[in-house]
């Protein structure tokens, strides 16, 4: 996986409800857990941030996604994030796509905007993107 050229604030929790921002057909979601490494003290919840992937259950959506486990890209989060040109970045509600075992997009459109940090790290999703900030 790429790194990242900003320092991400992890906002995101196991737990923590995202709305689903593509047309896969999944409406809510929460998070279960981090995928790949996840570094930090014995027994601390795992954070996740902006580009980060993460496994979901679907708790609303289509009878084809609920209750279901899926792998997740958070494209937008609530806790501000600084860039290196000082400029601070938040957004209005934590959201997150589907995506495959191979990281790519579930859904053919992304409703809203899409953090620059999710393209730096998952370059076949800015096909999708209604917006990139």
């Amino acid at each position: 996986m790429k790194g990242l050229s900003t320092k991400i604030s992890k906002g995101l929790i196991p737990g923590s409800v995202l709305v689903c921002a593509d047309n896969s057909g999944a409406r809510t979601l929460m998070i279960i857990g981090k995928l790949g490494r996840s570094t930090g003290r014995k027994g601390r919840y795992p954070k996740t941030g902006v580009g980060d992937l993460v496994m979901a259950s679907v708790k609303s959506g289509t009878p084809q996604y609920r209750k279901k486990k899926v792998r997740v890209v958070i494209i937008r989060q609530r806790q501000p994030m600084r860039r290196p040109s000082g400029m601070r970045v938040r957004f209005e509600d934590n959201a997150g796509i589907l995506v495959t075992d191979s990281n790519l997009a579930v859904g053919t459109e992304v409703k809203g905007a899409m953090a620059r940090e999710v393209i730096e790290r998952y370059i076949k999703l800015a096909g999708i993107a209604e917006r990139v900030v």
